[in-house]
């Protein structure tokens, strides 16, 4: 792992952002190919439907697909299959994630005085991609906010899916599966086939192929956003316990061998010794390649003289999550304004929010967390403003909204509420 000691470089290593580039379709010389081969089969399927998509699956993946829908009857026998340990941990984890949810949901509320209000609506149908079929835990993290925001029917699509995927999907409450991946997974859903269902919104994370196709559909469909490789930025001070930050890196790094294991340290003598953990850690897990290519290219260890420094650098890099093992995390946490999440303290690592601590672990990526939110209750709801004016309201604002009508020359407008004073005004004692 790269150790910094000058800010000026770190914070241009971190801006650089490789992830940046795979969300907008521009990372290397293969992507123009990979956009123009995206629009072909989003355009295809768009026209030809279930045939497309399996002439898709076909081509793409070796794959028939003789029925697209994996009925409902299957995930009661996967369900079965499913270890017992595993289906407990599936359960738990989803009694968490519904109650932070829960917790979270806004509600409508009007003001008669006033003569305003907010209705809160929730979708009527929205998709969720998992890359893979094997992410039960993205299907628990997407579905469950979806269905406690209310959303009438909620259809995945995934390529393959495992007996945990298809428990879980009966866990979150799932109405519809496909065994559909990839490009075509996304058009489908978009534009609705013979067999999918059009749906109100598309959401969850893919390859570059899912992402450049979630883009292309957008307009046609909502998006909850565009994700590209997981990030990770962890600030340790010499409280840490450089053991405990390594391996907080290195559960990200085995994602992609594009993830990003950041760290920022408060001296050199900490950074070298969560350098010299990730270096001594790397070698005993499953998938070293690409944890180790992940921290040869990515990887970067920040050296900043304070805490406000790397909350500084932290903000400007906005990444998917920060971690704090700092003393006084929750002080530093307060400071933290651009990230997907933060976790705060040693026992609050990101592996748990990975899986059971209740947000989404669907954050924003690639410095999109300066306006982006995780996948939550709000992405699935729509905000409508009621207006219900009595007629002295109508009275006090009338003369307001009529000037500014005329002043941008829309007498119309003007009128319109011009008509209602008049009449105000022959109706009075």
């Amino acid at each position: 792992m790269r150790i910094v000691t000058d800010l000026t470089e770190a914070r241009r290593l971190l801006t650089r952002r490789p992830g940046m580039e795979l969300i907008t379709g521009l990372a290397g010389h293969a992507a123009p190919q990979a956009a123009e081969t995206v629009e072909r089969i989003v355009a295809d399927v768009r026209e030809r439907g279930d045939a497309a998509v399996r002439e898709h699956a076909k081509r793409i993946d070796s794959v028939t697909l003789d029925d697209l829908e994996v009925p409902a009857p299957e995930w009661d026998a996967a369900a079965e299959r499913v270890p017992t340990a595993l289906a407990d941990a599936l359960a738990a984890a989803a009694e968490r994630i519904r109650a932070f949810h829960h917790a979270s949901m806004p509600s409508s509320w009007r003001d008669e005085a006033m003569g305003w209000g907010e209705r809160v609506v929730p979708l009527e149908r929205v998709g969720i991609y998992v890359p893979g079929g094997n992410y039960a835990s993205s299907v628990l993290m997407d579905a469950i906010p979806a269905k406690v925001a209310g959303v009438g029917e909620v259809v995945v699509c995934t390529p393959n899916p495992t007996d945990a995927l298809l428990a879980a999907a009966k866990i979150a409450g799932v109405d519809r599966l496909f065994a559909i991946g990839g490009a075509q997974a996304i058009a489908a859903m978009a534009f609705g086939t013979e067999s999918v269902p059009r749906v109100d919104k598309v959401c969850g994370a893919g390859n570059l192929y899912v992402t450049l196709a979630k883009r292309a559909v957008y307009g046609e469909t909502d998006i909850d956003g565009l994700y590209g490789p997981t990030e990770t930025l962890i600030i340790v001070d010499e409280s840490a316990d450089p053991a405990l930050a390594a391996a907080d890196l290195l559960a990200q790094a085995e994602h992609d061998a594009m993830a990003s294991p950041i760290l920022i340290a408060l001296s050199q003598g900490v950074a070298e010794r969560v350098a010299a953990q990730v270096e001594a850690q790397v070698g005993s897990l499953e998938r070293v390649a690409i944890a180790a290519g992940a921290v040869e290219r990515q990887g970067v260890a920040a050296v900043v003289s304070s805490i406000e420094e790397a909350v500084e650098l932290a903000n400007a890099y906005a990444p998917e999550h920060v971690c704090l093992l700092v003393e006084n995390a929750e002080t530093a946490a307060a400071g933290v304004r651009n990230a997907g999440g933060v976790f705060v303290g040693e026992n609050s690592p990101e592996v748990l929010g990975d899986y059971a601590a209740g947000p989404s672990h669907t954050m924003p990526t690639a410095g999109t967390a300066r306006f982006a939110s995780y996948l939550g209750v709000r992405h699935f709801l729509r905000f409508m403003p009621v207006v219900a004016l009595d007629g002295g309201t109508v009275h006090r604002l009338g003369p307001t909204a009529a000037a500014i009508a005329r002043a941008e020359g829309l007498t119309a407008h003007a009128r319109a509420v011009e008509r209602r004073l008049e009449g105000e005004t022959r109706s009075a004692p």
